[in-house]
């Protein structure tokens, strides 16, 4: 505020210092409304926090679920459950020398092992070869060098597939006329029993008949009642009951088979007790009369 130039300086001084102090109160005075504005604030800040609490606090619990599992991906039948498969160990064929009778036994074991182990031989000449690994010996041995000696002279494989390796081992090693031979076989008398067990003779009967073509049960009886022994034959044929027919082959079968186990058991049991020691003889006690001077 600007003061007339006539102004005493006392009241110059003393108006300029009231303005001075006017000034002092009115920076004060906004300081304050500053401070006062920032604590209202502040109060106001924590008065919508306390009431959100209080409202929070009054509504009923809420009960906590767990959140829900998370879904596990698709497994596959084969993966749920992991089963450890095992095998059963497998004998190898026995070492083939070329011997008719034997051709067919070494032939089905050798597909038998194929057919239980599969994974291994996907690849058909893989199999031939395993095969050709069992041939030691008499015609086989030598049959199996000239299949190795064409490979060796043309560069190729000479038998490509396991149906070609089947066809080329039945041409060689399989009897020429399996038929007329087990007839003649089954006409003599080289197929019967003797000292085998009735489950051997059986087998190889059954294999006789089978390549001899024999399907009537009438003549299966007779032809498996002729080779049994003579003990064994008389024993079925004079069962008070229960005699199998004599168009009933399997029922022969049956009865030749458990009268033989019978057999062979009482035999066993007679053998132990032969072996078994006897009791000692007692001592016989002295004879009490005095000897004779």
């Amino acid at each position: 505020m600007s003061l007339p130039p006539d102004t005493p300086q006392g009241v110059a001084d003393t108006l300029g210092y009231l303005q001075h102090h006017l000034q002092k109160l009115t920076e004060r005075q906004h300081a304050s409304e500053n401070n006062i504005n920032t604590t209202l604030a502040a109060l106001t800040v924590q008065l919508q926090q306390l009431t959100q609490l209080v409202a929070n606090s009054s509504l009923p619990a809420v009960p906590k679920t767990p959140p829900p599992p998370i879904p596990s991906p698709p497994t596959s039948p084969s993966s749920a459950t992991t089963v450890r498969r095992t095998r059963p160990k497998l004998s190898c064929p026995p070492d083939f020398n070329g011997e008719h009778h034997n051709s067919r036994a070494f032939f089905n074991s050798c597909s038998l092992y194929i057919r239980l182990a599969l994974e291994q031989f996907q690849d058909e000449q893989k199999r031939i070869l395993w095969a050709l690994t069992f041939f030691k010996g008499g015609r086989a041995a030598k049959w199996s060098e000239n299949i190795f000696r064409q490979e060796a002279d043309t560069g190729i494989f000479p038998i490509q597939t396991w149906g070609e390796f089947e066809q080329q081992f039945r041409l060689h090693f399989f009897p020429v006329n399996a038929e007329a031979d087990a007839i003649n076989t089954l006409e003599g008398t080289s197929y019967h029993q003797g000292n085998r067990t009735v489950d051997d003779y059986l087998d190889s009967f059954q294999a006789l008949v089978s390549d001899a073509g024999y399907t009537d049960p009438r003549t299966l009886v007779v032809k498996f009642r002729r080779g049994l022994r003579l003990g064994i034959q008389n024993q079925i044929a004079t069962m008070p009951y229960g005699r199998p027919a004599d168009t009933d082959p399997n029922a022969w079968y049956t009865a030749a088979r458990k009268i033989d186990q019978v057999r062979l058991a009482n035999e066993a049991f007679q053998s132990v007790s032969c072996s078994a020691p006897s009791a000692p003889l007692r001592p016989s006690p002295p004879d009490p009369r005095p000897c004779p001077l």
